[in-house]
């Protein structure tokens, strides 16, 4: 039987290539339950092994001494171990245990969280989610955890560099719903509205077959941001949403969102004041004030100059009398930024639609999609169909 210290010669002699690495992951699966059964024991251990180098079996040895309880005093020392390993582990490597490693990455956010530092896991988790993941495209179990801890360091711009990534392919329901849920709240944090309500949108309608919390507290926030976002919240959600949350989802939302609350408030009175650019050349602070019910002249100007700053209106305020004066907006859409943006866009649009059709034709395809369907077209007249295109006649 393998002892810690044999598997330590292994994984130093074992961790040079590929066809090494093979025969050590099995050598390591075999060897798991004693490394548990040693787990008091193994972090002397580590200090033998290099995790630039030595990723596989570090992540086995790591894994098992971490797999017991923590005190606080643990947790500080593992914390820092932890950290180092997933920032300079090898990708290759650690893809060949990808369930021990999202086990580990698991445990340091909770350590970071014990400790009350979830600043100290942005990075780390960062590091870890993209060595884990196979392609940007791909949503993997450490997508949440990394949101999270960003949401509670208010590392939202951190957190925004993964929600830029399309995905495409998702291996658990529960990380999807977390995924839109987090990401959702960064952009709010971040106030960029229309993707907090895309993501939002994704959990909402997401099929479920009941409903869950994640979605109960996904559709409050949906609400205020479609408020704030759109002016208008429709009552009826769209047909694709699951039976399940049609039900249910109206009912159980009620709470807990102050803060977004008062921003919806905010944006009534903004929006207000945008409509009077559609009218008004010049209006005074104490108009502005009346028309938006607004309390006082001087909160229409603090208004006036966060909208200008953020350029929701353009204007100039004449400080001597108080006046007002709107103004046409000055981009004129034609400079390099602005082009290469549009193409950027284009761009991205056009890889999307390929994207779409080929999950269409592959869908299209599956002898599931196509036995369900036939079913179901029974239960109807065939006229109430398109016809099936000619390569999938049966």
């Amino acid at each position: 039987m393998a002892t810690a210290e044999s598997l330590v010669a292994q994984i130093q002699g074992l961790s040079s290539n590929a066809v090494d690495l093979g025969l050590l992951s099995i050598h390591l699966k075999k060897a798991d339950e004693v490394l548990h059964n040693e787990s008091t024991r193994l972090l002397a251990f580590l200090e033998q092994l290099d995790p630039t180098l030595h990723s596989l079996g570090y992540l086995y040895f790591l894994e098992a001494c971490t797999s017991g309880p923590v005190t606080n005093e643990q947790a500080r020392r593992l914390v820092l171990i932890l950290s180092r390993f997933l920032t300079c582990c090898v990708a290759d490597q650690i893809r060949l245990a990808s369930e021990k490693f999202i086990a580990v990455s698991k445990r340091f956010k909770d350590q970071v969280l014990m400790l009350e530092v979830p600043m100290r896991g942005v990075a780390p988790l960062l590091e870890a989610v993209k060595k884990l993941r196979s392609s940007s495209e791909y949503l993997t179990a450490l997508h949440p955890d990394f949101l999270q801890l960003c949401l509670l360091a208010k590392c939202y711009k951190t957190g925004l560099s993964i929600l830029e990534d399309d995905i495409f392919e998702v291996d658990q329901p529960r990380d999807f719903f977390l995924y839109c849920y987090y990401g959702g709240m960064i952009c709010i944090g971040q106030k960029h509205f229309q993707k907090a309500l895309e993501l939002l949108h994704n959990v909402v309608t997401a099929p479920m077959s009941s409903i869950n919390a994640i979605a109960v507290e996904a559709f409050k926030k949906y609400i205020l941001v479609s408020l704030i976002q759109n002016r208008q919240f429709s009552t009826s959600l769209p047909k694709y949403t699951s039976s399940a949350a049609q039900r249910n989802l109206k009912t159980l939302c009620q709470d807990n969102n102050h803060g977004l609350v008062k921003q919806v408030v905010s944006s009534m009175y903004k929006r207000n004041i945008q409509r009077l650019t559609q009218t008004y050349l010049t209006l005074s602070l104490q108009d502005i004030a009346k028309i938006v019910q607004l309390s006082s002249p001087k909160e229409a100007e603090m208004h006036v100059l966060q909208m200008i700053q953020d350029g929701e209106i353009y204007a100039t305020i004449n400080q001597k009398d108080g006046m007002v004066r709107f103004l046409e907006d000055p981009e004129q859409y034609k400079n390099c930024e602005m082009i290469e943006h549009i193409d950027s866009s284009i761009q991205r649009i056009m890889t999307l639609s390929k994207k779409l059709t080929a999950v269409d034709e592959l869908l299209s395809c599956d002898p599931l999609y196509l036995a369900k369907a036939g079913r179901e077209r029974q239960r109807f007249d065939f006229d109430d169909f398109d016809p099936v295109p000619q390569k999938f006649n049966i």
